[in-house]
């Protein structure tokens, strides 16, 4: 397990960007998955804003994902295997390069065919406790064709992440801004913060 978190943190020292291409193993992706499929067959999913909860607003035409947060209280045992990995996971980040990580936050992460994400950053104006986003992505199969990149704005160049199954991704909530391209098929991944304070 170490060798995986450390794929993530070697590649987002080099890059800005970590990338472990199996971040989530393909039966804990595929419960995962299943989780976000049932929820959103029984629309249990909300339509996502931006901003946080003071200064929220809903756009889609900006942000048209929908969300569903990962919460202990459900005692889900998939969602408790994700907790333990994310435990294990911030408890080697905080030990090996000092981070000060104290907590996270998790939701399941679905975009409908055409939907998209605009540019922005993850860390909200108004406070500072995202400190690193993290996405897991949940999508089997995934060609060229389905659109859906991660498109990632370097200072210098553009870096485009396909949202294949099991992939994470790690970087700097403030110091990055991104865009989620429209999407040809739905797009499931899990996606949440590592915070400080």
């Amino acid at each position: 397990m170490e060798a995986l978190f450390n794929t993530l943190i070697d590649t987002f020292i080099d890059n800005h960007v970590g990338i472990a291409p199996h971040f989530l193993s393909k039966e804990l992706a595929g419960h995962l998955r299943g989780n976000l499929e049932r929820l959103y067959a029984k629309r249990q999913l909300k339509q996502a804003g931006t901003g946080n909860e003071v200064h929220a607003a809903i756009n889609p035409s900006v942000r048209g994902d929908q969300i569903y947060w990962l919460d202990r209280a459900h005692d889900d045992p998939h969602e408790n295997r994700f907790f333990l990995l994310m435990d294990a996971f911030v408890a080697h980040l905080n030990r090996t390069c000092y981070t000060g990580i104290t907590g996270y936050e998790f939701h399941y992460t679905l975009y409908e065919e055409g939907r998209f994400y605009k540019k922005h950053v993850d860390q909200f104006r108004n406070h500072e406790g995202r400190k690193y986003s993290m996405i897991l992505y949940l999508n089997v199969d995934w060609a060229e064709q389905d659109g859906g990149e991660l498109c990632i704005y370097h200072a210098d160049h553009l870096q485009h992440i396909s949202p294949q199954d099991g992939k994470g991704v790690f970087f700097d909530s403030a110091a990055l801004a991104h865009e989620v391209l429209p999407t040809q098929k739905a797009r499931m991944s899990i996606t949440g913060w590592l915070k400080k304070g």
